[in-house]
This record gives structure tokens, C-alpha cells and sequence, in this order.
């Protein structure tokens, strides 16, 4: 299939799940059990009553390729972070984020190691309501390590290789339990270029030693809701090519990237951002169609998956659902111009 949809990951999380006046002021890097609204002992089915919505919705919009919506989840990093050995998940550290703000985030006090997996039963869960292709998220372990206080290494290059060891197993039992694709997100490279230089592209393709399934790499700019002017281009982005992940999930709407700067990904399939989570006004399938072609102009098709900037937990989830489907119609009118209907 030319061109086939999928979400980043994320899709709003029901309003009887989780408390999401709250969620919309943070982005949480430690453990936040208050943001729930469902007692501990009914949670997880709770959790997949949303996962089954979060996968209804998106079948009915029509995307071709279905995530769990990470609806277990208060951010797309912390869960699997906290979930480690060698963190002190009761006394948080601290760091500046993107916006200057210090937060808490997991301190390591010692090796960092994974002692169970952490999404596994997430990805059964997934695999068993939906029979179209399915794709898993995994936080990287460079975005990891800059999330984190490191009272333990002194190193942040051996930070970030041990949590690159962590989500190698993570991903090797993904794919064994039915993934079609998992996608790494490493949001941190583009904020962190130099480090990213020095030691983040060792760290990712550590994460993909030996893994033999469809690989993505995600990287951003930061959730719409919290970063609202967004650079038009990339600081650490053609790097990529060197990367052992055979697909590049780029943010190109709301930042109105210069795509030709794809163009230093030759070997890349792009997982090409054609929604804006900063409006809230739902896009008209024509103007989908028309991120579409000018990203035809320096990528061909047939490398191409279409997809939202970002993650869309922060959306009204009826937004989300209405921006899903301009995508897939938007997306339906270039294919039937490619095929020459």
C-alpha cells in the first residue's frame, strides 16, 4: 500500500480515566499516581477498556496501522523509565527542561538494568483487538538518560548505553510477542545536538544490536500543548542516516519544515507529520493532501507513511478523532492521484 497512516503514538486517554485538567499542565518524568481517576485494584482493566476505544477509534478513522494509544501511560517516557533498576523512583532528581523549568525526574543510584518487561502485555493486548499491522513505542535511551538525575555513573554516555541495553530486550520482546513495527522516540536529540552527536547515535543503534524487526526513530520539537513556537528546522535530524532504524518519524505541519532537508535521509522511509496538534481546528482532507505532495516532491511515495506531528494525549480526544480522519481522507485523495484514478 502507498502510503499508509498511522498515529506517533499517543491518543487522547477517556476523561473517566484519568484527570486530564491535570495531565494538561505537566508532562510527567516520574511516577504521577494522583493523575488517575481509577482506584489501583480496578485500573488495569480500566486501562484496557481504553485501549480497546483507543483502537476502535482508530480502525473507524481507517488508519492502517494501529497502536495501543499508550492510554496506560502518563507520559510517553515515564512508565518504562521508572520501571528500571537502579532508580530511586521515592526521591526524584531534577533537570531543566525545554522551557527552562526545573522537574522532577528518576535518579539513579545505581545500575541501570531491566528486571521484567515493562509493555509487553500492552503489545498483547494490542495484537489480540485488531487484526491490521501494529506498532509499539519505547522511550530511547539518549532522552532517557537527559531525563534523569545520575548520582551513580558520572558518565552520561554509560547513562544512556545502559538504558540502551534496557530497551534492546524491551524491543527483542515486542517483536517476539507480535509487533509489525516499534518505534523508539528520541525527542531529546533534536533539544541536545551535540550530545547527541557525541554519543546518542551510539546509544540508539546499542538499543537496536541484534533486532531484526521494523524500526522506527522519533523525533520533535515537544507536545504542541506545551512548546508553541516550534523552529522550521531541525538542530540533529540527517544524522539519522547512520542509524540502524530503517524509518525517521519527523514533525513537518506546525513547525512548517523545509522538507528538503529529507533529502540527507536516502535510505529512510519517513514517517511524515501532516497534522497541526497546535489548532484546534480540524484540517480539511485537501489540505492534508497538499502536506502530502510537497513532501512528493523530495521523498517518492512509496517511502512515505503519514502521520500526526506528534503525539495526540493532549488533544480533545474529538478533535483527535476528526484530525484523524482528514488524514486518511486527505491521504486517500494522493493515492487515488498516484494510481491515476
Amino acid at each position: 500500500m502507498l502510503l499508509p497512516t498511522c498515529l506517533v503514538g499517543s491518543y487522547p486517554q477517556p476523561d473517566w480515566l484519568i484527570d486530564r485538567e491535570k495531565l494538561s499542565k505537566q508532562v510527567p518524568r516520574v511516577r504521577a499516581d494522583d493523575l488517575w481517576l481509577i482506584a489501583p485494584d480496578k485500573r488495569e482493566a480500566a486501562q484496557d477498556d481504553a485501549t480497546i476505544l483507543a483502537i476502535r477509534d482508530q480502525e473507524r478513522a481507517g488508519l492502517d496501522i494501529i497502536t495501543d494509544g499508550e492510554q496506560r501511560r502518563e507520559s510517553y517516557s515515564n512508565r518504562f523509565a521508572t520501571a528500571l533498576d537502579g532508580i530511586d523512583v521515592e526521591n526524584p532528581g531534577a533537570v531543566i527542561n525545554r522551557t527552562g523549568r526545573a522537574i522532577p525526574v528518576p535518579r539513579i543510584v545505581g545500575p541501570i538494568r531491566r528486571k521484567r518487561p515493562v509493555e509487553l502485555r500492552d503489545l498483547q493486548i494490542l495484537r489480540a483487538n485488531t487484526d491490521r499491522p501494529v506498532k509499539a513505542t519505547v522511550p530511547g535511551p539518549f532522552t532517557m538518560g537527559r531525563q534523569a538525575q545520575d548520582d551513580y555513573y558520572k558518565d552520561e554516555e554509560a547513562v544512556a548505553m545502559d538504558y540502551a541495553a534496557a530497551v534492546n530486550a524491551e524491543i527483542k520482546d515486542l517483536f517476539a510477542a507480535g509487533a509489525d513495527v516499534v518505534q523508539i522516540d528520541e525527542p531529546w536529540m533534536q533539544q541536545h545536538p551535540d550530545k547527541a552527536r557525541q554519543y546518542g547515535l551510539k546509544a540508539l543503534n546499542r538499543a537496536l544490536d541484534g533486532v531484526t524487526g521494523t524500526v522506527a526513530v522519533h523525533l520533535c520539537f515537544g507536545y504542541a500543548a506545551v512548546v508553541r513556537d516550534k523552529p522550521s528546522g531541525y538542530s540533529f535530524l540527517p544524522e539519522l542516516e547512520q542509524s540502524k532504524a530503517q524509518q525517521i518519524s519527523i514533525e513537518a505541519a506546525q513547525p512548517k519544515l523545509d522538507l528538503k532537508v529529507l533529502r540527507q535521509l536516502p535510505s529512510k522511509t519517513i514517517i511524515l507529520g501532516v497534522i497541526d496538534l497546535s489548532d484546534m481546528n480540524v484540517e480539511t482532507p485537501q489540505i492534508v493532501a497538499e502536506r502530502i505532495r510537497r513532501a512528493l516532491q523530495v521523498v517518492p511515495a512509496e517511502r512515505i507513511i503519514v502521520a500526526p506531528d506528534c503525539g495526540m494525549k493532549y488533544l480533545p480526544r474529538a478533535v483527535a478523532f476528526g484530525k484523524m480522519q482528514a488524514m486518511v481522507g486527505g491521504t486517500m485523495l494522493v493515492r487515488r492521484e498516484l494510481n491515476g484514478a
